[in-house]
């Protein structure tokens, strides 16, 4: 039953129509509003092409939604947003440019989803960089994985509204680990999580967390927001802790929770792999991937 669940869930994880419950939805979470999105999106690359911040590498309806949606139309908003996104386009190229997409199913464990996706948590997403081999390759890949999960994922109407939740999960953590973390990495992570790409964070709750990874905290708290703390939660090894904020349906097992629709990144990307279509081979070679078969 599950893994029919999922299938269906992996084959959805293409879809880019938006349904009348999906436009109720927006309108609550998002302030997007039927009668008004049309002047907004044209106020929005008004301001774009008035104020030359940013050349983005598109400029149509759907790109330009999915950075208003995540700043609740608020136009100007959207447009920092946006100049964030080149911005950092620009800045790490080498992390969507020229990279075989499909080689990136080699990172695996490291990162999890559920596909409950409910309205109050959005999709959970779970990194377990405790699971990554620092000896397999190196930590730039794990980057590579996220920005890709970040613009396939985005690709979603669904996603783009009710938004992410992220479980940060240190468990297996190492100093070997902490040691391939530089600050270039930090940002670029904290970027990744809703502060230069049009992804809308939820929460963000740290688990397994203990003294030896101060250090590893120090790094990222340089480059996070004053106005994003109050979404961030530590709960060290306390799961009823964690259970105050997220709904046991939404947890997997191993952390007290009853959701078995998850998936790995490496089984999620295959599935992407085996649903795609021409119009997602099509975007994603716009982004600058590499689509090998």
């Amino acid at each position: 039953m599950y893994e029919c669940f999922l299938e269906i869930g992996f084959e959805a994880e293409l879809n880019t129509e938006e349904s009348p419950e999906l436009l109720e939805l927006a309108e609550e979470l998002c302030n997007e509003h039927q009668h008004t999105r049309g002047a907004a999106i044209t106020e929005f690359r008004k301001m774009i092409l008035d104020r030359e911040e940013c050349f983005p590498y598109r400029m149509d309806d759907e790109f330009l939604l999915k950075f208003l949606r995540v700043r609740n139309f608020t136009v100007p908003r959207a447009h920092r947003l946006l100049v964030r996104y080149c911005a950092f386009r620009e800045q790490y190229e080498h992390l969507y440019k020229g990279v075989d997409l499909w080689d990136l199913i080699k990172v695996k464990d490291a990162y999890e989803g559920t596909m409950l996706d409910r309205p109050d948590i959005g999709r959970l997403s779970i990194f377990r960089f405790g699971m990554w081999d620092p000896n397999e390759f190196p930590v730039e890949e794990l980057v590579k994985a996220g920005m890709a999960m970040m613009e396939i994922g985005v690709r979603q109407p669904k996603l783009q509204v009710i938004g992410t939740t992220v479980l940060v999960d240190l468990e297996g953590i190492t100093l070997r680990h902490v040691a391939t973390l530089t600050p270039t990495v930090a940002y670029q992570i904290v970027c990744l999580m809703g502060v230069a790409v049009p992804g809308r964070l939820r929460s963000c709750h740290i688990i397994n967390y203990s003294w030896i990874l101060n250090t590893f905290f120090y790094l990222f708290k340089k480059f996070i927001p004053r106005d994003a703390w109050d979404r961030i939660h530590f709960h060290g090894n306390d799961l009823k802790s964690l259970h105050q904020h997220i709904d046991l349906e939404c947890l997997p097992p191993r952390y007290g929770g009853t959701c078995r629709s998850s998936a790995s990144f490496g089984v999620w990307l295959s599935k992407v792999k085996k649903y795609r279509n021409e119009q997602f081979d099509k975007e994603m070679k716009q982004i600058g991937y590499l689509m090998k078969e």
